[in-house]
């Protein structure tokens, strides 16, 4: 069976982590492997901090989409890949990587995974998780505040200067490419359970 990758987009907060690992939750993690988008953000280290700070990182430009691309091609191919890992404080990739083997699902997470129409071909299934902005934005605040060490000011003026219109110019539109659209993220057990029926039948129809 050729592997099967299967992206899960959304907006920021929309709940597409929680979606991913309650498929693995399900499904179980011995042959599928994850892959998130946000690990291929650019390094920033050749800018002083308070500039890399600065930068739209809600912009496709943002994300060095061709490193993925070739990831995904060699996980297809049947090779094992060395994920970067990306440090959100500093905004730079550190010197350490995750491995990520070949799988017969590949599950691909993140923002703006559909935006990027190389990227999009290469996908089998596409699942759009939606949410209410609101909802989204107090998630988005929640986070990186206690996981990225970010200041409630700051987040509010990225969410209004980038976070927003990014999501209204690329992520929102590339809702229409989707082939499954999950209203309400994580919560949508119904959904979800679907979904991971659906794998686990592809599964064991592998084996």
């Amino acid at each position: 069976m050729e592997t099967i990758i299967m992206g899960v987009a959304g907006g920021t907060g929309s709940g597409k982590t929680t979606v991913a690992q309650s498929i693995l939750k399900r499904v179980g993690t011995r042959q599928i492997s994850l892959i998130q988008h946000d690990a291929y953000y650019k390094d920033l280290g050749q800018l002083p901090l308070a500039q890399r700070a600065l930068q739209n990182f809600d912009h496709p430009d943002s994300l060095e989409n061709n490193l993925l691309i070739r990831h995904l091609r060699e996980l297809k191919a049947g090779h094992g890949v060395e994920v970067p890992v990306y440090d959100f404080t500093t905004h730079t990739r550190t010197q350490q990587t995750r491995h990520v083997g070949p799988n017969l699902i590949v599950i691909v997470e993140g923002i703006l995974i559909f935006a990027d129409e190389a990227l999009r071909r290469l996908m089998d299934v596409k699942i759009y998780v939606d949410t209410d902005p609101d909802i989204r934005f107090i998630r988005r605040l929640q986070r990186d505040v206690a996981e990225r060490g970010r200041t409630v000011e700051s987040v509010i003026r990225q969410y209004l200067a980038t976070v927003r219109p990014m999501h209204q110019e690329f992520v929102e539109p590339s809702k229409r490419f989707a082939d499954i659209i999950i209203p309400e993220g994580g919560f949508n057990e119904v959904a979800i359970e679907m979904i991971a029926a659906r794998i686990k039948a592809l599964l064991e129809g592998a084996e």
